[in-house]
């Protein structure tokens, strides 16, 4: 097992910092070595704020760093396939945050790429570590709810990106739908085989959106390869909260997953109930970003592949992809037919 595992963080927005603070000061076995950033000023400011040894504006700079064992991709989606390449190439372990690229077809040169250079590689799909999605997993494992017949999924997030966010996207499939993608074929441990999907423009003040062929509500069917069912509606309008949630039938009863709550506090008063709502990704999924770093690191620890793997970032992918062409042409996709 090594002792510790030397890490480099490429992107430092929001979500690259958290990982960055992650290594800093949570994760045992980790070090967090250098940050980097294009950004002018912001690695070193990062660097200093977290204790890093080292910082740069170019990624290069950690792929060619012999003190660096790992690396964690948090730049734009449209770089994901070549940072991935590079880090492999340089014999860098490498945990990417979602979706691993772009299209099918980067997927698959990433995958060969991996495969030649033997490193390991997982993908942020944080729902699988969060504590209530895990135990649904092992309790459906269990045999709790017998044979998972149908998955619902529930994503709404009034938190609406910025347009140069949005025209960069990918679409509301590729970059909101796809975690329900994945913990879709997480829970129910299969794979999907058929998908349609539909959306549309429900508040006024998202029309922008339009221009980029994209939507702020849409609406996945989807059938399993064992003939089960799902259906995951994905939102941009949630003035009232950040709402997750999921449920998997089987045919021995049901789970479901995940609250609106931020506390388990309930007023009341003459005017009504009251409870506060979780507003934003960061609260409900806190706990998650952190496991599943102490996943990835503990897996290069002790040299075991990861349980979120480049196979299953390419998976998510494709049914995300997929999704996206049934809603511009209004047909049912059959995932063996997705276009590369």
């Amino acid at each position: 097992m090594a002792e510790v595992i030397r890490c480099a963080v490429l992107g430092l927005g929001r979500l690259g910092y958290w990982h960055a603070e992650n290594l800093a000061f949570k994760v045992k076995g980790a070090k967090l070595v250098k940050v980097v950033d294009p950004l002018e000023g912001r690695a070193k400011q990062v660097a200093k704020e977290l204790g890093a040894e080292k910082w740069s504006q170019n990624p290069m700079d950690a792929f060619e760093d012999d003190q660096i064992d790992a690396v964690v991709i948090v730049t734009p989606t449209s770089t994901h396939a070549e940072m991935i390449k590079l880090a492999a190439r340089h014999g860098k372990q490498i945990f990417v945050e979602k979706p691993i690229t772009q299209t099918v077809s980067e997927a698959d040169d990433v995958i060969q790429v991996l495969r030649e250079t033997n490193v390991t590689l997982q993908v942020g799909f944080m729902r699988r570590f969060d504590p209530a999605y895990a135990e649904a997993k092992r309790r459906i494992l269990a045999g709790d709810i017998g044979k998972p017949l149908y998955f619902k999924g529930v994503s709404r997030d009034g938190n609406v990106p910025h347009e140069e966010f949005i025209k960069h996207s990918g679409g509301i499939f590729l970059d909101v739908s796809i975690h329900d993608f994945d913990i879709a074929r997480f829970l129910m441990g299969q794979d999907i085989t058929s998908i349609s999907s539909s959306g549309s423009i429900i508040n006024p003040s998202n029309l922008f959106m339009k221009k980029y062929d994209d939507v702020d509500q849409a609406l996945t069917f989807c059938t399993f390869e064992s003939g089960a069912a799902g259906d995951i509606e994905t939102s941009r309008v949630a003035p009232y909260a950040y709402d997750i949630r999921g449920e998997v039938v089987g045919t021995e009863g049901a789970i479901q997953i995940g609250s609106m709550r931020n506390n388990d506090v309930k007023i009341l008063t003459k005017q009504g109930c009251l409870q506060d709502t979780i507003q934003d990704f960061p609260s409900r999924f806190q706990d998650a970003y952190l496991l599943e770093m102490i996943h990835f690191i503990d897996a290069l620890r002790k040299g075991e592949g990861t349980s979120c793997t480049a196979e299953d970032g390419k998976a998510a992918l494709e049914i995300a992809i997929a999704a996206t062409q049934s809603f511009k042409t209004g047909q049912t996709v059959d995932l063996k037919k997705v276009l590369q």
